[in-house]
């Protein structure tokens, strides 16, 4: 087989390992967090520690891949993500598993970075859009059937085997990109920008420890106070140093054109609204409703599936629509499918969440790919490659403070409810004087389920269970609110930012693209 289809092979098997990896996370974390005796705001981290790392490691590694060789550092990406894998499995404590997913956030970064420009390379003409094609149609199928496997997965051998089965694949796959896959490397002479990278993970950094224990220490402490400041000084050092710098991590100008910050908004809004909630979704379906991990999995279908179905069709329809009407629309459907979701109760069953994830399904396909074809599409062809990089920086900045805002909303919420609904019955007053800071926790940790066995009284377990899934679904309700009004946002700024005369002759609609495609994004948080 010619060297180009092995480079294909490897860049897929790596980025279809990678993608799995994230979308099915999100099953096996009630099963996570009831082996390692894990808080919500630990769970939070399995999620948060992977965005931080490759949000903050993106844009540093596509320079260092131009440096020194992007073959080298895409095995390099694999090594690393590979032996997190191994790591993560083995974790023994919620903090050694989140240490190992931000290190498994770094090699993730490093292949992210590198992957494209190793297709591009290595293929021309028609045969290049077949491999953007073949790539393309590989990650989708990661997204679609990624949750069902990770419960499967989860449901059969454990949720640590979920980590355990990247380690041979990614040992074959480094083992074909060393051998097969010939070395690419950037002409021009670039570096690193260590104070942009230092001050942006910083300050993301600050941020999101903020938000995730705000509730834990008091939104007006010390602590809380200090690390919001310290995120707000670093994140204006940043972006005082990028407009300094001669090469710069992430050039500013290139928000100069209303299209490009329109798109970086949307963005940031797809990622922090319906891409966030997955994670509550998946709490309510497993914790609330009782479901296993492959239940659970199964029941996400009708969402990844249909994104997965619509994509290529919104990918044909940007030669006949504006961008900005299939992006914004897209959005739009997002945020209509989030409020469908505002609609559970105490006593719903998984079907009330259906026509929501129909919706909402339908407006990620539609919005997905125009999202990725636009980020390059508005800037010149020489500046795709940061372009690309600066849309999935704002994906996995909208993941991690998504996350993070919601579970603040979340935790804040669903404990004030639950005991006040316990408060409300004889009964409940049963479970209150009994229960202490240990019901504060299991109500807060989604460990409600575990603590009814150490209650005696049917009608103290009953009243519990009962106030615990109005408070959640209440909250559950409240979170998707919030989040139909992020997408909405994201939703205005695609249709008033985003003009079609921003775009760069070469990267029109209808016409190919100079430089590599962007992209594609995966469905999951994580």
């Amino acid at each position: 087989m010619d060297k180009k289809w092995w480079t294909l092979v490897a860049v897929c098997t790596g980025t279809f390992m990678l993608l799995l990896d994230i979308t099915v996370v999100n099953v096996a974390l009630p099963d996570i967090q009831s082996s390692l005796h894990a808080s919500f705001s630990d769970l939070q981290w399995v999620i948060d520690a992977y965005a931080l790392t490759l949000a903050a490691f993106l844009l540093t590694a596509g320079v260092v891949g131009d440096m020194f060789g992007r073959r080298e550092l895409f095995a390099v990406g694999l090594g690393i993500f590979s032996a997190s894998s191994l790591v993560c499995g083995l974790a023994t404590s919620s903090l050694m598993l989140n240490l190992s997913r931000a290190v498994q956030g770094v090699g993730g970064a490093i292949m992210f970075a590198t992957s494209l420009a190793l297709i591009a390379q290595a293929f021309q003409g028609r045969e290049r859009g077949t491999a953007f094609g073949i790539y393309g149609a590989v990650i989708g199928g990661a997204v679609a059937v990624g949750p069902l496997i990770g419960g499967a997965i989860t449901s059969g051998i454990g949720w640590r085997w979920i980590f355990f089965v990247n380690v041979p694949v990614g040992v074959v796959a480094i083992v074909t990109t060393l051998t097969r896959v010939d070395e690419s490397k950037d002409p021009s002479t670039r570096r690193v920008d260590w104070i942009g990278f230092v001050t942006f993970s910083l300050s993301l950094f600050l941020l999101v420890f903020a938000l995730v224990r705000g509730n834990d220490k008091g939104w007006t402490s010390p602590a809380i106070v200090g690390m919001l400041a310290g995120a707000a000084v670093l994140m204006a050092l940043f972006l005082v140093a990028e407009v300094r710098q001669s090469d710069p991590m992430l050039d500013l100008r290139l928000f100069r054109t209303p299209a490009m910050t329109g798109v970086s908004i949307a963005t940031f809004c797809i990622a922090a609204s319906i891409f966030s909630m997955f994670l509550y979704i998946t709490l309510y379906v497993q914790d609330v409703l009782g479901y296993g991990p492959f239940a659970a999995g199964l029941r996400s279908l009708p969402i990844t599936m249909l994104a997965f179905v619509v994509a290529p069709v919104a990918g044909k329809l940007t030669v006949r629509l504006p961008s900005r009407v299939l992006m914004g629309a897209g959005l739009a459907l997002v945020a209509i499918g989030c409020l469908l979701m505002a609609r559970t109760e105490a006593t719903s069953a998984w079907t009330v969440l259906l026509p929501g994830f129909i919706v909402a399904g339908i407006g990620l396909g539609l919005a997905n790919p125009v999202i990725a074809s636009a980020s390059v599409a508005v800037v010149p062809p020489a500046r795709s490659g940061m372009a690309s990089g600066s849309s999935n920086t704002f994906r996995q900045v909208g993941v991690a403070t998504g996350i993070a805002g919601l579970g603040a909303v979340f935790q804040s919420q669903v404990q004030q409810k639950t005991l006040g609904g316990l408060a409300a019955t004889p009964a409940g007053h049963q479970v209150l004087g009994h229960g202490g800071a240990a019901l504060t926790q299991a109500i807060t940790g989604g460990g409600v389920r575990e603590a009814l066995v150490a209650i005696p009284s049917p009608a103290a377990r009953h009243a519990l269970l009962t106030a615990y899934q109005s408070g959640f679904t209440a909250t559950f309700n409240h979170l998707m609110v919030i989040a139909t009004v992020i997408a909405a946002v994201g939703s205005l700024a695609a249709f008033t930012l985003v003009r079609q005369r921003d775009f760069v002759p070469s990267h029109a609609p209808g016409r190919p693209a100079a430089g590599p495609p962007p992209e594609p994004v995966p469905v999951a948080a994580g």
